[in-house]
């Protein structure tokens, strides 16, 4: 551990020997127990860490790093095999196509990380990445898309494609991490009609900040921004880390965000989750300081906004076909509004609507026989009766 702190520390009399002599050693142990120590250590230092390996290869000693391949690391793994392509190059395809086709999973994501530096001597081996890309080793799977991508694949992108018509809602969950990775921006629109239906609508929303920046989005099209940004929100904690913040830029794009309905719901939805975030240790809990800090940031932001200006902008996304509805509907209190959308053709808004009026004591027999006119499926019907 010793070596490791040497390694990872700021005195260059340290880490530059270290460097060369897990380098020049094919120190194994050591580069396993730097692997280990991945999600302890901030990324600036595992750049940093990176770099300094990276400046103790040379063409003498460069092949001892396949012997790290066995570790998998995806702070190491562009370094790594850029350092085998530049000292290597096209000599080293054999032995990286045996490690593709015949060694572990740690060794196959390495080793198609190794084909980006050289996609044309790949082409070759296209069934067995297709095959690859599928693979529950998520390295593995998301280095292969990329090579894919890469290679401008239209097959494996086609069928990905075809499988966001799937009626498995995951299989169409793994089609969007594939275009999403394979950075597919012209499969958007459908990605996002997929979100909108379906039940993991929080963790599709959250990969398509990586497909298209969401100032971008936001330029091209804010509607479907703010309602993307709807299901990120309600995403964290629970199915993605409060650090997001920082990788999506939040605080920049609440601060210059254009109000209207489908917005104005949006930062109603955020200064609500912001607020929560601070006010359990638990939630920020395992984040570093500085998304601890942008979270205080955007907090002290959402604030300045009006809740009641909020709220009567996002009253015009209370009807039927609205894409919002669901989101605005938990700041309501109006039971004139609530009654309104008792004529939905919607069947899921309308018990929403039914469980809300009995939350807050309004409910009555004829908001029932109202919801059970329109009430076509028997599970819901049943469910009402209840209430």
């Amino acid at each position: 551990m010793d070596l490791i702190k040497k390694l990872t520390g700021k005195n260059p009399s340290e880490y530059e020997v270290v460097a060369k002599n897990l380098v020049n050693n094919s120190d194994k142990e050591l580069f396993a127990m730097l692997v280990k120590q991945d999600e302890f250590l901030f990324d600036f230092i595992k750049n940093n860490v990176a770099k300094r390996i990276q400046s103790a290869c040379n063409k003498e000693n460069y092949r001892n790093l396949l012997n790290f391949l066995e570790y998998y690391s995806p702070s190491y793994d562009t370094m790594i095999a850029s350092v085998l392509f530049s000292f290597g190059g096209e000599a080293l395809f054999d032995e990286m196509k045996e490690f593709f086709l015949n060694g572990t999973d740690a060794q196959k994501a390495y080793a198609v990380k190794y084909f980006t530096f050289a996609p044309e001597l790949a082409n070759e081996l296209l069934p067995q990445i297709r095959f690859s890309a599928k693979s529950e080793y998520e390295p593995l799977s998301m280095n292969s898309i990329e090579l894919l991508s890469i290679l401008k694949d239209e097959v494996s992108k086609e069928e990905a494609l075809n499988d966001l018509e799937s009626d498995d809602e995951f299989v169409q969950y793994d089609a969007v991490k594939f275009l999403v990775n394979y950075q597919a921006k012209d499969s958007l629109d459908k990605i996002v009609d997929v979100m909108k239906k379906s039940s993991l609508s929080e963790n599709i929303a959250s990969e398509i900040p990586y497909l298209i920046q969401l100032e971008e989005l936001i330029a091209k099209d804010i509607e479907t921004a703010a309602l993307v940004l709807c299901h990120i929100i309600n995403a964290i904690p629970d199915i993605i880390s409060p650090a997001v913040v920082c990788d999506y830029g939040l605080k920049n794009i609440f601060e210059n965000l254009p109000l209207t309905s489908s917005t104005a719901v949006l930062l109603r939805l955020a200064k609500d989750k912001f607020e929560e975030l601070l006010s359990n240790d638990e939630y920020l809990f395992d984040c570093d300081k500085n998304t601890k800090d942008e979270v205080k940031g955007i907090n002290d932001l959402l604030k300045k906004f009006n809740t009641q200006k909020l709220k009567s902008l996002f009253y015009d996304e209370l009807f039927d076909g609205s894409d919002f509805v669901f989101f605005a509907l938990d700041y309501v209190d109006e039971v004139e509004e609530l009654e309104a959308l008792l004529d939905s053709d919607n069947q899921t808004l309308i018990l929403k609507v039914l469980t809300l009026l009995k939350e807050r004591n309004y409910l009555n027999s004829g908001h029932k026989t109202l919801a059970l006119n329109n009430i076509s499926s028997e599970d819901i019907k049943q469910i009402i009766e209840v209430l």
